[in-house]
């Protein structure tokens, strides 16, 4: 306590005052999206719903057992996460 008020009645600032300025700033320059990357996600996106339309359509065709949920729902949500990761990245 006392030592600052010493320099607060002797108007000198501290001895580290100056080692709190921003002496640089570093700015990377923005990665530049891929176009093949991206036109892969597209083409794999195209193709999980071509699957998904072919898993509800043999579901109801031949009577099977099960949901078609259950093969759709892993499939979008492990490509959603890839997805979401990639551009959250760039």
């Amino acid at each position: 306590m006392f030592p600052n008020l010493f320099q607060l009645i002797s108007r000198r600032p501290p001895p580290e005052y100056e080692l709190g300025f921003v002496e640089e700033v570093r700015a990377e320059p923005r990665r530049i999206r891929n176009p093949r990357i991206e036109r892969l996600f597209l083409i794999a996106w195209i193709l999980i719903a071509i699957k998904s339309a072919f898993v509800v359509w043999a579901v109801g065709r031949y009577r099977i057992p099960f949901s078609p949920l259950w093969v759709i729902l892993p499939t979008v949500a492990f490509a959603g996460l890839c997805t979401a990761v990639y551009f959250r990245k760039r």
